[in-house]
């Protein structure tokens, strides 16, 4: 059973840059560069049949139009047993159109709706051990966030084994967006 959600890469200069906020965190797991990326719909362990039909689903979204993804900040998963540090997305329509067109498309292939709000971020580090105060005391040393912009051309359809902290990440089809 493949473990599959759809998401969007992370060109490799918004990668580096946000690689530079790396280190100076006790507890933090920093993720691979390679397995930045934005996830749009977790769909999970899902049998090949119902994966084929999402997959050929996800095929009618390419209509979509291209759009701008802008990062500007960085913030915590987790409140005061911060669990995750991510980079946080500037709320876009364009961005919640397309995750609200998957989150159909999944759930018209009988996968039951997603039970979280969607918050588009890219992850940076998963923490173990950091307290609230180490959290807060690294963001107010990383200083100012340099807004990152990227041009969106299309979304994928990932899959990944089971691991600790999530990837290798394996592009299973990507959909381009109409220009």
């Amino acid at each position: 059973m493949p473990r599959l959600f759809t998401g969007l890469e992370i060109p490799a200069d918004v990668g580096f840059a946000l690689s530079m906020k790396r280190g100076g965190l006790s507890g933090a797991r920093w993720i691979d560069t390679d397995n930045y990326h934005i996830t749009l719909r977790f769909i999970g362990d899902v049998d090949h049949q119902t994966a084929d039909e999402v997959a050929d689903n996800l095929d009618r979204l390419a209509n979509s139009m291209r759009f701008d993804v802008r990062l500007t900040h960085l913030g915590i998963f987790g409140g005061d047993k911060p669990r995750a540090l991510y980079a946080g997305i500037e709320p876009s329509e364009a961005l919640n159109r397309l995750q609200a067109a998957q989150e159909r498309v999944v759930q018209k292939a009988g996968l039951a709706p997603e039970g979280r709000k969607f918050v588009p971020h890219v992850s940076l580090a998963r923490l173990r051990g950091s307290s609230a105060m180490d959290v807060a005391r690294f963001m107010a040393e990383a200083g100012r966030f340099e807004p990152l912009v990227f041009r969106v051309g299309r979304f994928v359809l990932f899959s990944s084994k089971d691991s600790v902290g999530g990837g290798p990440y394996v592009i299973e089809q990507s959909y381009p967006l109409a220009a």
